[in-house]
Order: structure tokens, then C-alpha cells, then sequence
């Protein structure tokens, strides 16, 4: 708040009005860095969630390659 310096009402509401909108436009701004912030945030989550479904899928294939040579190994040595 500022104190009237000046007889002139209008003036000071001025002032204070422009005070207020740089208070408000500090604390837009600091909403604005804390979005951008949060949206990096996210988008490295996403990363790594697709990251583990990849090795995952990788696993699940490696699984089923090492399943596929367990039962030729058995075959062969049946067969022997």
C-alpha cells in the first residue's frame, strides 16, 4: 500500500494498481516456471515408463528364445 503523497486520489489507486499487477505478474510467472517444470517432469516419467516396456518386451522375447532352445536341447538329447 502506498500513502497518499499526492492530493490527487487517482494517482495513488494508480499506483497501487500497478503494484498489484506486478505482484500478480511475479506470481503468474512463478506458476508459469512451475508448470513448464512439472511438464519435464512428466515427460522423463513417460520416458523411463516406455524405457521398462521395452526391456520388458526384450525379456519376455529373450524368455521365450531361451524356452524354444530348452526344448530342442531335450529333443536332441531324447533323440540320443
Amino acid at each position: 500500500m502506498t500513502t497518499p503523497t499526492s492530493p490527487n486520489l487517482y494517482v495513488t489507486r494508480k499506483l497501487n494498481n500497478m503494484d498489484e499487477a506486478k505482484l500478480f505478474k511475479k506470481e503468474h510467472d512463478n506458476w508459469t516456471k512451475l508448470y513448464y517444470k512439472t511438464l519435464k517432469g512428466l515427460e522423463a516419467m513417460i520416458d523411463v515408463q516406455r524405457q521398462v516396456w521395452n526391456m520388458m518386451k526384450m525379456a519376455e522375447e529373450t524368455n521365450i528364445t531361451i524356452t524354444e532352445m530348452e526344448g530342442t536341447i531335450l529333443k536332441v538329447s531324447i533323440n540320443n
